[in-house]
């Protein structure tokens, strides 16, 4: 059972070096954060939503492999090391990663807000050590 836990420990870093050498970026998951009430909002009983941008590094980018229909906004795939995600879920107190990819409201990467699509895990000895996020721009951004 050591050499699974091992194995698959093996795998996070090595996709975690693999992702770096490929020339790793850093995007940022933005998520709700607690609202905070200003006097006048709170009057009326309405709280002011907040977002908190958290860091995703390292990450790489590339163009999903569907082909893009005329009118529809291109996709692109960001592959993002599963320790990173990881600590996500344990710091905010998620149940899983799919549940954290959920709640987000996107993917900020160079100040472009995009969508998430879907999100996937590649496993190894049942342990994910890379997650896979399908990421739209929205249509009314595009040009």
């Amino acid at each position: 059972m050591s050499d699974l836990v091992s194995g698959a420990s093996a795998a996070v870093r090595a996709a975690d070096v693999l992702l770096r050498a490929m020339g790793g970026r850093t995007a940022m998951l933005r998520m709700p954060a607690p609202a905070v009430a200003a006097d006048v909002t709170e009057q009326l009983g309405i709280a002011t939503p907040m977002f908190q941008d958290l860091p995703l590094r390292p990450v790489v980018y590339r163009k999903a492999r569907a082909t893009v229909a005329e009118g529809k906004a291109a996709k692109w795939e960001m592959l993002v090391s599963a320790s990173v995600i990881e600590n996500l879920v344990g710091s905010l107190t998620y149940a899983s990663a799919s549940v954290l990819f959920a709640a987000a409201f996107g993917v900020l990467s160079d100040d472009e807000l995009l969508e998430i699509v879907s999100a996937t895990e590649e496993q190894v000895f049942g342990q994910p050590y890379v997650y896979r996020l399908v990421l739209r721009a929205p249509l009314e951004q595009m040009v």
